[in-house]
């Protein structure tokens, strides 16, 4: 009788194609995120569309706790890591933040806040930014590309943002 191979015995599968690195950790991610409570990525990889202003900045999500032998139960317990003190502010604002993440997804997922005892880093400036003396009058420009990851990318954004104010960057 046959039996029937284990996953791990078969070779990863090739997609003939190009991946980019993202595609490319996913399948190394998923398992952290999912030991964390996350089922995706995505209120992680998009903490800073979901959470209000300015809890998009002084926290982050730490793990997700869904409650253990209720059915229908009204969500999962959302434990952020916080800024020094935004504590009292972040508690205080909790339903509010709960609201925005199941308005994100159109379905309850969150249905309470708390805080995670974790302490919260915030992400640091990339070199390449800090090396580069900002123009005053260019400012916006370069805060609205700070995130964008890709150097060229990044420079060509802001001589087109440069470009739309009728000046140039260089």
């Amino acid at each position: 009788m046959a039996t029937k191979t284990k996953k791990e015995d078969e070779p990863p599968r090739r997609l003939n194609r190009v991946v980019g690195a993202g595609e490319a950790l996913q399948k190394v991610l998923d398992p952290a995120f999912r030991k964390r409570g996350f089922a995706a990525r995505d209120v992680v990889t998009h903490w800073a569309a979901i959470a209000p202003s300015p809890y998009d900045l002084v926290s982050a999500p730490d793990r997700l706790v869904w409650p253990r032998n209720e059915r229908n139960a009204g969500g999962a317990v959302l434990y952020l890591r916080c800024a020094p003190g935004h504590a009292l502010a972040l508690n205080h604002e909790g339903p509010k933040i709960a609201a925005a993440i199941n308005r994100y997804f159109g379905y309850v997922l969150v249905a309470s806040v708390r805080l995670s005892a974790e302490p919260f880093v915030k992400a640091t400036q990339p070199a390449h930014i800090a090396d580069k003396p900002v123009p005053r009058r260019d400012a916006a420009i370069y805060a609205a590309t700070e995130g964008v990851a890709d150097e060229g990318l990044r420079d060509a954004l802001r001589r087109l943002g440069s470009g739309i104010k009728g000046r140039t960057t260089r």
